[in-house]
């Protein structure tokens, strides 16, 4: 999503396995930096500052191959038009639930983003 002037705590930080910087993201999708932040900018990817780091950085799992998620970008957008920002979307999509079962984004990866969608829809209310 945006770039968030708010860092994540440990706890929220532990959730993601690894983490990207822009330039990474850049090589990865084989974009220019500046594209890369426009992903940000435009909500196709989430980026959040770490303790330590300047910059925002991207959970690796964001990307498959050269692309971005498929069923990522409108599931950030969908968080977002529900109220939740930067960290607490990161939070949802990596906290499991059991309903699921997994994660969110492991659903979302597992194709079942449609599903997913629909219970960020569902925070709204």
């Amino acid at each position: 999503m945006t770039l968030s002037v708010a860092q994540i705590d440990r706890e929220t930080d532990q959730l993601v396995n690894e983490w990207l910087t822009l330039p990474e993201v850049a090589r990865r999708l084989d974009l220019s930096i500046g594209r890369a932040k426009q992903l940000l900018k435009d909500h196709k990817l989430l980026g959040v500052r770490r303790e330590g780091s300047g910059a925002p950085q991207v959970p690796a799992v964001f990307l498959d191959g050269k692309d971005v998620m498929k069923g990522l970008p409108g599931t950030l957008t969908v968080l977002q038009d529900a109220g939740y920002d930067d960290v607490e979307s990161l939070r949802w999509l990596f906290t499991p639930d059991d309903s699921l079962p997994g994660s969110p984004i492991e659903a979302i990866r597992a194709g079942r983003h449609t599903e997913v969608k629909r219970r960020a829809q569902a925070l709204a209310f």
